[in-house]
């Protein structure tokens, strides 16, 4: 595996490849990450990862700093993997000028849910992915559907500039109790980690109360953070909100079988979780 900081040697490492897949992280790696390295090469080869903490999309109070960083241990994950070129740039590799230029996602879609409560969280992830695609060029690249809005604000931003990169989504992978693997995860003590499937325990009985029949999706939704507050948790929201477009169900979607997703972020202890459910 070659490991590249500088864009210009990347691009000289990769020029001539039509079918490169590429799977952009911030490192930490985990069985998740491992997991989207294997479904890039059922789509494309060679496969690029790429490593970089992006300072853009953390608020001031949030983790940068303390973010775990664990590079060679990420290092011997990605040769097992068989990855091509690890793309590992500094700040002043990726952001040699101060970035002016910046990606804004729509409103109705960047400002709620997680940029309600992360503002201008979308934004930083848009400019640098947008960043990474001009520096790799893929064919396609993985993204993981834990992170399911992000998913869909990337997914919309390669469609509408017409980037010639088709966005692959990844199932979420989760440990045996249920809990999506997540860098964040290393952050809970040992009591957390065992109050932390409650999260996902959440979901699924919002998810089976809709499957069951019941419409009120703003009650169950309110029921569920109540539970998580009773649990100790600080739970920023439990959404139920259609597929498309992550908008709010109507009674007629609701009753046609409208495709729905039930979403969460809460914190327990210092650490905050997210996580959703397809329903």
């Amino acid at each position: 595996m070659k490991i590249i900081s500088s864009v210009a040697e990347l691009r000289d490492q990769l020029r001539g490849q039509l079918r490169t897949a590429f799977v952009p992280t911030m490192g930490n790696l985990h069985e998740g990450h491992l997991s989207l390295m294997r479904l890039a090469r059922k789509h494309g080869d060679p496969v690029v990862a790429s490593i970089f903490v992006n300072r853009l999309q953390f608020g001031p109070s949030e983790d940068f700093d303390k973010y775990p960083r664990t590079f060679a241990d990420d290092i011997e994950k990605l040769e097992k993997e068989g990855v091509y070129v690890l793309f590992a740039p500094t700040e002043k590799d990726i952001y040699p000028e101060p970035q002016e230029f910046r990606i804004q996602p729509p409103s109705d879609l960047g400002n709620m849910l997680e940029g309600e409560f992360r503002p201008g969280f979308f934004t930083g992830v848009t400019t640098i992915v947008m960043k990474l695609f001009s520096c790799v060029q893929p064919r396609v690249a993985v993204f993981g559907k834990k992170d399911y809005q992000q998913l869909m604000i990337i997914r919309n931003m390669a469609r509408q500039f017409a980037l010639p990169t088709e966005i692959i989504a990844a199932e979420t992978w989760r440990a045996e109790d249920g809990l999506a693997l997540s860098s964040r995860n290393g952050y809970l003590s040992e009591a957390e980690r065992a109050d932390a499937p409650a999260l996902y325990r959440e979901l699924n009985l919002v998810a089976d109360a809709v499957r069951s029949g019941q419409r009120d999706v703003a009650q169950l939704s309110e029921a569920a953070m109540a539970r998580l507050a009773a649990y100790g948790w600080q739970p920023d929201y439990v959404a139920v909100r259609k597929r498309v477009d992550l908008q709010s169900p109507s009674a007629a979607d609701l009753e046609a079988g409208e495709p729905l997703v039930v979403l969460a972020a809460a914190k327990l202890g210092k650490t905050r979780l997210i996580d959703n459910l397809e329903i």
